[in-house]
């Protein structure tokens, strides 16, 4: 087993065993698209998604099938995972294209002439930089239509908690509940995020959310003060 699958082997057991209460968010996301779809205008055109870190689509795909989209594009920077999130979406009625690409480049790229209705993004956005989230947030505001309705789901910092302590106490929660997976799948997981993550404090990414010319809303928080969804829309 090579790298890629040993890491998606651990990420699959996670996501089956709702060890990052994916169930909850995935309820929250589909209702949040369901009702964002259900007050556009009559006759509106079929709306333009991008999916900013797709992944396999496993738990998001069966909403995809169902969406009355005019095209849908997902985006990773794992072109491994790419053809298996294709594979999900085979037969749907709308375009679909599959890109390997960082999502803070996107954001930096010239927008294309059809502007994106809804913008989705799952645990992705925390692999920034404070920096680059801001960053992030302004960019992407130009590639969004004036309705549109950007959709964050990630892990985010308590008001105040510095990362190392988001970082042990989340470390702790591995180690003591994540006893589906095998220690070495524990240890895999605590040294990603141990090196990677930089969950953005609720507050500050509000408040740094709003000056770039957005309006915040949470629309659900999970149990373990971690994982989470916000809608955003842009201020017009």
């Amino acid at each position: 087993m090579d790298f890629f699958d040993r890491q998606w082997s651990t990420y699959r057991r996670v996501v089956d065993h709702d060890l990052m209460e994916h169930q909850a968010l995935s309820a929250a996301t589909t209702a949040a698209i369901e009702g964002w779809l259900a007050q556009r205008p009559q006759g509106a055109a079929p709306p333009h998604m991008v999916d900013l870190g797709c992944g396999d689509l496993a738990l998001l795909a069966p909403l995809l099938r169902q969406l009355p989209l005019g095209s849908y594009i997902g985006l990773d920077l794992s072109a491994p995972v790419l053809p298996r999130a294709a594979t999900q979406l085979e037969g749907v009625p709308y375009p679909c294209a599959w890109r390997e690409q960082d999502l803070l480049a996107w954001a930096e790229a010239e927008p294309e002439p059809e502007p994106v209705d809804l913008l989705h993004s799952a645990f992705a956005l925390h692999h920034l930089s404070d920096d680059d989230k801001a960053r992030f947030l302004e960019l992407s505001r130009r590639h969004l239509a004036p309705d549109g309705l950007l959709l964050w789901a990630d892990v985010f910092r308590e008001p105040g908690e510095a990362r190392e302590a988001y970082v042990a106490r989340y470390v702790e929660r591995i180690r003591s509940g994540w006893t589906p997976l095998e220690p070495e799948q524990r240890q895999e997981v605590i040294d990603h995020l141990s090196q990677y993550d930089d969950p953005a404090d609720r507050d500050v990414i509000q408040r740094s959310a709003e000056a770039c010319g957005w309006r915040w809303h949470w629309l659900w928080q999970g149990a373990h003060r971690a994982e989470a969804l916000a809608m955003l829309t842009p201020v017009r």
